[in-house]
């Protein structure tokens, strides 16, 4: 067995009644729009709205007595700053996180009600890893990366696992990508779970670091890409994350703003789901025929944390 799956089945057994094992939601309407049957699995019902909790706790959980008592720090634009914090309220640790100015009101919102110290930077002329190393350095906290990090890595990757796990077979899995956490461990565990099952990254065409490194087999940074899926705003895949999406993935794809936009609108409008950009790009995919629909396809919608104004925008476009 796999070493990296096998570290995905033990995340899932310390996420057992921690982590809420999440639906997974059909519609009759999306598989006769586009020709194949859908599985929705709908991280956005995961505790704090996204599939972050689940690699924040398995990371956070497994830190010595010394590490908790020090402290946690995190860099984040939203989801990850919530499950950290989160993660921080349930263990009674505490949590710093570093946050762009420019994330969403909603998500710095409930990272501060769950107790974590927000400190703010502008993205155009700060680095957040400099930042959060800074602070790390000052105060002796363990750093929880968003992504780049082997137990948070292990963590993202039981929400496929469960999927798998409930469907027996699959003939595609379409995962959005940021930094590539998430990318990762869902194909970790696809190829650890039923081996037959491809795997596609998903991602903003305004933010395709991704699929250049993928395809050049060189990795490719974009500073800040002015993609509405904030949570896919990463420069580039990390270097435990990138050799990983190179080994364990089968493609990667991208997606314009109006399809991401029209995937948040047919969510909301025809399912009743919130569902935030950045989640709902392996639907985008699908439906502007990135991805040709074909056989048992599973999605990951992986978060629902989309603000008024972001939500308004795309509603009334």
């Amino acid at each position: 067995m796999d070493e990296r799956f096998k570290k995905i089945l033990l995340a899932q057994e310390r996420l057992r009644g921690h982590a809420h094992v999440t639906p997974i939601m059909t519609s009759e309407t999306l598989n006769r729009l586009v020709g194949a049957k859908i599985y929705l699995k709908c991280e956005n019902f995961q505790r704090i709205g996204a599939f972050k909790f689940r690699g924040a706790f398995n990371a956070i959980s497994q830190l010595s007595d010394l590490q908790k008592r020090q402290g946690v720090i995190c860099y984040s634009s939203g989801n990850h700053a919530q499950a950290v914090a989160l993660v921080g309220q349930i263990l009674g640790i505490q949590i710093a996180a570093v946050m762009p100015d420019t994330a969403p009101l909603i998500k710095k919102a409930a990272t501060a009600a769950y107790g974590a110290q927000i400190i703010t930077y502008d993205p155009k002329i700060a680095s957040r890893e400099a930042l959060a190393a800074e602070l790390q350095a000052k105060h002796g906290y363990t750093l929880i990366p968003p992504f780049d990090h082997e137990e948070v890595i292990a963590g993202q990757g039981t929400a496929a696992l469960e999927l798998l796990q409930e469907l027996k077979t699959l003939d595609l899995l379409l995962v959005p990508c940021g930094g590539g956490g998430l990318l990762s461990g869902s194909a970790i565990a696809a190829k650890g779970n039923f081996p037959p099952c491809k795997v596609i990254g998903i991602e903003p065409e305004l933010a395709n670091d991704a699929t250049l490194s993928f395809q050049t087999k060189q990795l490719h940074t974009i500073h800040n890409p002015p993609t509405i899926a904030d949570g896919t705003r990463t420069p580039c895949l990390g270097k435990i994350t990138y050799p990983l999406v190179l080994k364990y993935v089968d493609d990667m794809r991208t997606v314009s703003e109006e399809a991401i936009m029209e995937a948040v609108r047919f969510l909301f409008y025809r399912m009743k789901l919130v569902v935030e950009p950045s989640g709902a790009l392996g639907l985008a995919a699908l439906l502007s025929g990135v991805v040709r629909a074909q056989g048992a396809i599973g999605v990951i919608l992986s978060g629902g944390n989309i603000d008024a104004p972001t939500m308004s925008l795309i509603l009334k476009t």
